[in-house]
């Protein structure tokens, strides 16, 4: 019905409507022949299939006229068709355009959709369709919303508001509720500096859900990389457009959290959906010697060749979309480390990592990286180049180690509170993200609340997820009615966060650990879409909400906890604030104070950089009695910084109850003598 003309020159990839037709492009340097399937509007009935020329740039490029922006499609290869060699060309398997932008329903998992090509199953009725997308005008280029040692909030969109009572029901667990005025208040109030959404690229289920009767919740399986899934965004790129705009209007940034390491195709018994059925060679790394093996350096089957320029040109071309199209503020990138492996290894310095800093359009965003993955020298954590800040786990671990009472962890937290000087200190500013709980592992209730995990609804007999997490339960698994253990584990959640909004970096928290949320003890909660991660908005612990919005304001208040420089024992040239660091008596810790295996108690004295900021004194009892913190007269005049704090004065000396973590306010009269952990 439509004819053709080849495309010229180097064409862009994808489809891009003109006046009369649309141009499409796609790379593969192994397929024999390439087709565009065109479908009715509902996405349902093939109309035509129209072959794309072959250029000499391995780009299959062709016009098909009379189509205009809406219209469906997909893709089909054909070539050869040798597993063992990792050749998976079938033209019967409706391919998604690695360059689709829009697509018109959900991904939905099907056997089918990973038999082999002599089986003859045509698979058009069970993908979702690539949309022909219009004109957009690009967003104007703006400077992020971020500050450094800013509050990034991690959102799972889907969860976040499921539950939430003051929400549109039809607009519940969309990114479009995002704007909605509760959530902009919460968001306000807390504090977030930006918001981070968990994956909102379409996804597929892992084969194994499906018989399990459960599904992904979290989204870290994507198929290809633009086209925002349906489920979360019924309006597209403009529902997230849209409310990025709101956001930022509200003062706070959007990072999206994007997974560049491996695709939903999985292993070799997965699904060929897209890049294994256009260029399986290119598109994912093989074990040397064998090219029929996939890599799996991701714990998911397969591992995107990330060193490979035709993969680092989708990786860019897929962030600068979200930039101009959304004008989203930066990315935190899922097992970031894959970005930079290559035939030797990982490289920190690698091409694509370079590139995305280099970048015109991308250079300036907030670029996080998670440093680590499961292959071969895949902990990176303190090697990524700057400007990439980079999750700490370290901090998670050693914060979480204190807090549980664990011996001879004074030092490791001091460490974590002044910026991780020990990962970062090769620089003068800390690029730490510190974090007590994230979406992978166990909530902050229930960190104090169960010593063991409880994944049995995942339907692994309890065996995945971390099985060392640090946790505690305060004297009982799980629920309890014992007023003593609900107060315990509620002064527990109050210390690990006036620990974290403390230190020094950037911090982030995880939605709903403010106010207490559960996931009875589920530390791998990423099939379970349903009450174990929907926020309960209703129910939740207003009063740890308020401490942590007082917290918040604190940290704003205090400008030396929100620099990055690294807190170090001498002055710094430039008036970089100092730091003492102090045992209850007032004196000065030395290296055996912080070796002491039962040390269990220290304050972090933190000057301005003039001489007419207060001082902010943050005296730490991770004991289980109340200490006596002496802090010298006539140096300082201290007074609590917190109305209802766990601390009582009598004259130059505070009383801290058990567990907790205080913050004192004070007009300098004199300077204190700085030092710092281990000197």
């Amino acid at each position: 019905m439509q004819e053709t003309r080849a495309g010229a020159g180097e064409a862009k990839l994808g489809a891009h409507a003109a006046a009369d037709g649309v141009a499409f492009a796609v790379r593969s340097s192994t397929a024999a022949a390439v087709w565009v399937s065109v479908f009715d509007e509902s996405g349902e009935r093939e109309l035509d299939r129209v072959r794309l020329d072959r250029g000499d740039d391995h780009v299959h490029s062709g016009f098909v006229t009379g189509l205009l922006p809406g219209a469906r499609y997909g893709l089909r290869a054909d070539g050869e068709y040798d597993p063992g060699r990792g050749l998976w060309f079938d033209p019967g398997k409706l391919l998604m355009d690695p360059y689709a932008v829009e697509i018109d329903r959900p991904y939905v998992y099907d056997p089918r959709l990973a038999a082999p090509r002599d089986d003859r199953i045509d698979t058009a009725a069970l993908m979702p369709k690539a949309i022909v997308p219009g004109i957009r005008e690009p967003v104007a280029p703006q400077k992020p919303r971020w500050q450094p040692g800013g509050l990034i909030y991690e959102v799972p969109v889907r969860a976040f508001t499921m539950r939430h009572p003051d929400i549109d029901p039809a607009l519940r667990g969309t990114i479009a509720a995002l704007a909605q005025p509760p959530i902009v208040e919460h968001l306000q109030r807390l504090g977030v500096t930006a918001v981070e959404l968990m994956p909102v690229a379409a996804w597929i289920d892992e084969r194994h859900l499906g018989p399990l009767g459960l599904t992904n919740a979290w989204g870290y399986n994507p198929v290809t990389f633009m086209p925002i899934d349906p489920r979360l965004a019924p309006g597209g790129l403009d529902e997230l457009r849209a409310t990025v705009a709101a956001l930022h209007d509200a003062g706070i940034g959007v990072i999206l959290d994007v997974v560049f390491n491996h695709t939903g195709e999985s292993d070799e018994q997965g699904p060929t959906l897209s890049l294994r059925g256009l260029d399986n060679p290119t598109y994912y790394r093989h074990v040397a010697g064998e090219p029929g093996r996939l890599v799996n350096d991701t714990g998911t089957g397969n591992t995107l060749d990330c060193d490979h320029p035709a993969v680092q040109r989708l990786v860019l071309d897929s962030l600068r979309h979200f930039v101009t199209g959304a004008g989203v503020d930066g990315f935190r990138f899922d097992l970031a480390t894959v970005l930079g492996r290559n035939h030797a290894g990982v490289d920190s310095n690698a091409a694509l990592l370079r590139a995305i800093a280099d970048d015109p359009q991308l250079g300036d965003r907030i670029l996080v990286a998670e440093p680590w993955d499961i292959g071969p020298d895949g902990y990176q954590l303190g090697r990524f180049p700057e400007p990439y800040i980079e999750w700490n786990d370290r901090y998670r671990d050693d914060v979480r180690r204190f807090w549980k009472g664990d011996a001879a962890t004074a030092g490791a937290l001091a460490t974590r509170l002044a910026g991780s000087f020990d990962i970062f200190g090769s620089s003068a500013a800390t690029r730490t993200v510190n974090f007590i709980a994230a979406h992978d592992g166990m909530t902050l209730a229930d960190l104090v609340s169960y010593e063991h995990k409880h994944n049995e609804a995942n339907g692994e007999q309890n065996r995945d997820g971390h099985h060392e997490h640090f946790s505690w339960n305060n004297g009982v698994e799980g629920p309890t009615a014992d007023p003593a253990i609900l107060s315990a584990r509620s002064r527990d959640q109050r210390a690990l966060l006036g620990t974290l909004f403390a230190s020094r970096g950037a911090l982030m928290l995880t939605a709903g650990d403010e106010f207490g949320r559960t996931q009875a003890g589920n530390n791998n909660a990423y099939a379970q879409d349903n009450e174990i991660t929907w926020l309960d908005w209703q129910n939740r612990d207003r009063a740890l909400e308020d401490y942590a919005v007082a917290l918040s304001a604190l940290r704003r208040r205090f400008p030396q906890l929100a620099e990055t420089e690294i807190l170090a024992g001498e002055g710094r040239a430039g008036g970089f604030a100092d730091v003492s660091w102090l045992r209850p008596d007032g004196e000065r810790m030395d290296v055996a104070d912080w070796d002491a295996p039962g040390r269990r108690c220290l304050a972090m004295l933190l000057s301005g950089k003039g001489e007419m900021e207060p001082v902010l004194g943050v005296l730490v009892n991770g004991s289980d009695e109340e200490v006596a913190f002496a802090l010298a007269e006539g140096e300082v005049d201290w007074r609590p910084a917190l109305p209802g704090q766990p601390v009582f004065e009598t004259g130059a000396t505070f009383r801290v109850v058990p567990r907790s973590v205080a913050f004192l306010q004070g007009t300098r009269g004199g300077a204190a003598n700085p030092t710092q952990p281990g000197s």
